[in-house]
């Protein structure tokens, strides 16, 4: 889902996928999410982990569904499964994120999105807790505080065909299978600089 008219972020893919966990819970449970807050509430022990656990054990639900269960019956999770509610947490997540000691990194982090988005229509940013990825079709870069004097701006390069420099340090991700493969260590705005752009530009193009 694209950047809402009043958030310069997007809705995480994953926004879509919950809602599709729950709009088929009747089908692939038996009952709707309502009905399982109120089996839950009526006969389920307390404790959110006890509750997950009673619904995967006495019910043969799988860990997703007893998580989103019990999330919602606990007045929790709206941003999991709602788009406006996810993208005001979203906004809180990187204020919380450039708290404190990190407040002199978010003019990083505001001037590599703006670099981001600058790539196509088809960007969207969905910031998690501890991190900002941007996403095409997959994940193709991250940003990611990492001390209090540096970004790492993560990007996903398996299958490039150009050998990227020393300053595009190795993750492992491409051994674990992870999406992110290179960081860039980036510690002012002027390290952002054209060399940052191409491999940006090189990462979006490879998940076209």
């Amino acid at each position: 889902m694209p950047a809402s008219k009043n958030s310069i972020y997007s809705v995480h893919p994953s926004v879509a996928y919950a809602q599709a966990i729950i709009r088929n819970l009747p089908e692939t449970t038996g009952k709707s999410i309502d009905e399982w807050i109120a089996v839950v509430k009526k006969s389920g022990p307390s404790g959110a982990k006890e509750r997950r656990e009673w619904l995967k054990k006495n019910h043969k639900l799988g860990d997703t569904k007893a998580w989103m269960i019990v999330d919602r019956a606990e007045g929790k999770g709206a941003e999991d499964t709602d788009p406006e509610a996810y993208l005001k947490a979203a906004a809180e997540y990187v204020e919380t994120m450039y708290a404190g000691p990190k407040a002199a990194l978010r003019p990083l982090h505001d001037a590599l999105i703006k670099v981001g988005v600058a790539l196509g229509d088809d960007v969207k940013v969905c910031p998690c807790q501890t991190i900002v990825p941007f996403y095409r079709r997959h994940v193709f870069a991250q940003i990611k505080p990492a001390t209090r004097a540096r970004i790492d701006f993560g990007l996903a390069l398996k299958g490039a065909k150009k050998k990227p420099p020393k300053r595009l340090l190795d993750t492992g991700g491409l051994a674990k299978g992870d999406r992110i493969t290179h960081r860039i260590e980036i510690s002012s705005v002027a390290e952002i600089d054209a060399e940052v752009k191409e491999w940006l530009k090189i990462a979006y193009d490879l998940d076209a």
